[in-house]
């Protein structure tokens, strides 16, 4: 209790001092709440204490500082954005699972023309487990986690314990507008998935697409993709690639709702037929999406062929999920968040299937300070071999906390 005192007392002053080296943000000309052009910083610290239970696993408690950096440097042309969060998890008691130093920057540069839009992105990320919640991936730590659902999911669909990965994806895209209503998009990702300690399958991926828009009135339009991607293993000597074609539709229903669909073919194939021979499926992208003043609501469903999530070559993934972010009043605000993911190897046909929910909120007290609580379930099954680092049981965590969050600040130029 001691040692939890001395980070709280650590973190409280970190916040001070932060706090008074930023120039607070002036109020716009549209009034209070109002950013005026220019760069931008928002900034939050939170600490949190966390309660776990595994099951035969064993219990144990947690506590974790983090810290989270939100940049925009307010130029139109040439935007700039980064968003970094970070912190480290120290096991107070019971065995040490989800221990260690984790980290997620995502940066991403923008610029354009009267007809075009190029934007480069990087997402870095490691880990002490598979990602659950939130830009960290990090349950219980008192950010958000009810924004809208990300689309394509982690490539690490397979939770884990103890599993320190590095996760790092780096996108370019390019649109160019042909006329009033077709637009042209290319894109390009490379991803890499590496285990440092040995415990999981490193997976490279390459990914190109481009897909065709037309824009049929002010609220729908068509779609045509093509999409190829190509999976290695350094360790072993199988590759695997797909061929995916997508036709799409997207409705914007009302100001709030809109919704997208794609389905088509995908042709698989890898480097031994022998092992995983080439099959022809069905991929899909579909979400829901709903936003307002004060709410924030989406449900997103993918099927497609995956990498395997580090613990399969290859699989077949069919993917679900729901978000939900609502304030009450400018003090209080749940969240809301469940996943659900069916991952099916491509060599064994073993199935994993992987089920999370969590529930969390936040209460604005005194000045920039907040209070928060939070629960989190999570749980896996396995109908084909898989290591002992991986979760096979359910897990359950409550934590509280408290955050320190100023309003987002102007920097001076």
């Amino acid at each position: 209790m001691k040692t939890s005192l001395k980070f709280l007392a650590i973190f409280l002053a970190v916040g001070a001092v932060a706090h008074a080296q930023v120039e607070p943000a002036a109020t716009g000309p549209g009034g209070p709440g109002v950013q005026p052009a220019g760069p931008n910083l928002q900034y939050s610290l939170r600490f949190s204490q966390a309660a776990e239970f595994g099951g035969y696993i064993g219990n144990w408690q947690t506590s974790t500082a983090s810290g989270q950096l939100d940049y925009l440097n307010g130029n139109e042309r040439f935007p700039f954005t980064m968003d970094y969060t970070g912190g480290y998890t120290w096991t107070i008691s019971g065995p040490d699972y989800l221990g260690g130093v984790f980290q997620n920057l995502w940066i991403s540069q923008g610029m354009g023309g009267r007809k075009w839009r190029f934007r480069a992105s990087d997402d870095l990320g490691y880990r002490p487990s598979a990602p659950y919640t939130g830009l960290s991936g990090v349950a219980g730590i008192g950010e958000p986690i009810g924004g809208p659902s990300p689309a394509p999911p982690s490539t690490e669909t397979i939770l884990t314990l103890k599993t320190h990965t590095l996760d790092n994806s780096g996108i370019v895209n390019l649109d160019l507008d042909l006329n009033f209503a077709t637009t042209l998009t290319l894109s390009g990702t490379s991803n890499v998935l590496y285990y440092p300690n040995g415990d999981g399958l490193n997976t490279d991926g390459e990914l190109a697409s481009s897909q065709l828009t037309r824009r049929l009135n002010a609220r729908s339009s068509l779609s045509g993709e093509y999409l190829y991607a190509y999976y290695t293993y350094p360790d072993y000597d199988f590759s695997l690639d797909t061929n995916t074609g997508l036709f799409g539709y997207n409705r914007n229903w009302t100001k709030k709702l809109s919704t997208t669909l794609s389905v088509g073919p995908e042709w698989v194939s890898s480097s031994d037929s022998a092992v995983a021979p080439s099959a022809t499926r069905i991929a899909a992208n579909a979400a829901i999406n709903y936003k307002s003043r004060s709410e924030t609501a989406s449900v997103s469903y993918r099927r497609a062929t995956s990498s395997g999530a580090g613990y399969l070559e290859g699989a077949d993934l069919n993917w679900v999920a729901g978000n939900l972010e609502r304030n009450f009043g400018p003090k209080l605000k749940i969240g809301l968040t469940g996943t659900y993911s069916r991952t099916t190897g491509l060599v064994n046909n073993g199935n994993v299937n992987t089920r999370l929910g969590g529930a969390q909120i936040t209460r604005r007290v005194a000045g920039h300070f907040s209070l928060f609580a939070n629960y989190t379930v999570s749980n896996q099954s396995a109908s084909v071999a898989l290591p002992t680092n991986t979760l096979n049981n359910t897990l359950q965590m409550m934590s509280f906390g408290i955050g320190y969050s100023p309003r987002e600040t102007r920097l001076t130029q």
